[in-house]
């Protein structure tokens, strides 16, 4: 179980939790499915929801997340596609408010993570869109203001231009990595870094050491949000698990 005195910098976790064929590996076999979360909150510190991609929740279903997770505990949200893939970028005010609205009973508990806007990998560098997107009054309200971190998928974004504009307005270059693409290690973000781990099948014990050691040394100056990929197989749950602990070992060090 995740100690209430995990570090309070490092939230890792995976994308979603919804999964039956967790069970027996990660999920205890009699666990019922609207027990997932509770179970997922008291061995991971935080978790990337991916439905809110296609749809937003209600408060009813945000009330009843809530109340299944720790107060250390974090969720992050994967910004709408009507935003990020229809839209892309362009005239979509009304949309990130709505988005923004949506996630407010998450802010006001102390609960909400990251904002992650994972553009499509057909979606070429822009840099005055992204500038004119950050510069939403919505994003910028001093007092609401989320953690942004976007995810590009488009060699063309990895660049000193567009590494300045998330540095102008604190948002998070997604290092990311998967089979098919790998997001240089740049941290454009003071206050924070989101890593999203997404290659497939298990990493080996000395990467999760690796992993170990890289984060809880960042942690000492930033929060630090890292999702293992999530599948049909537990193994990003038991990835995400495996390295807490390690983490965990290593400030029981210091």
């Amino acid at each position: 179980m995740v100690s209430a005195q995990a570090s309070t910098r490092i939230y890792a976790g995976t994308s979603g939790w919804a999964y039956p064929t967790w069970k027996p590996e990660f999920y205890p076999p009699k666990t019922p499915t609207k027990k997932f979360l509770e179970f997922y909150a008291s061995q991971l510190t935080s978790v990337e929801v991916n439905y809110t991609f296609r749809a937003l929740p209600t408060e009813k279903i945000l009330e009843g997340w809530l109340a299944s997770t720790p107060s250390h505990f974090r969720f992050s949200f994967k910004a709408p596609q009507r935003i990020t893939h229809f839209r892309r970028l362009r005239d979509c005010d009304a949309d990130v408010v709505q988005f923004l609205a949506a996630l407010e009973p998450v802010r006001q508990v102390g609960k909400l993570g990251l904002l992650l806007f994972q553009l499509p990998p057909n979606f070429k560098a822009d840099a005055g869109l992204l500038t004119t997107f950050l510069s939403t009054p919505t994003l910028q309200a001093a007092r609401n203001a989320p953690r942004i971190a976007f995810e590009f998928r488009h060699e063309s974004w990895f660049s000193e231009e567009i590494y300045r504009v998330l540095r102008q307005h604190e948002a998070a270059l997604c290092i990311a990595e998967s089979d098919d693409l790998i997001t240089p290690e740049v941290h454009t973000a003071a206050a924070f870094t989101c890593f999203r781990l997404r290659r497939s099948g298990a990493y080996s014990s000395a990467e999760l050491d690796s992993f170990a050691k890289r984060f809880t040394a960042l942690a000492e100056q930033r929060d630090v949000y890292a999702y293992f990929k999530h599948e049909d197989e537990p193994t990003g749950a038991l990835n995400a698990k495996a390295f807490l602990d390690r983490t965990m070992a290593l400030e029981d060090k210091h």
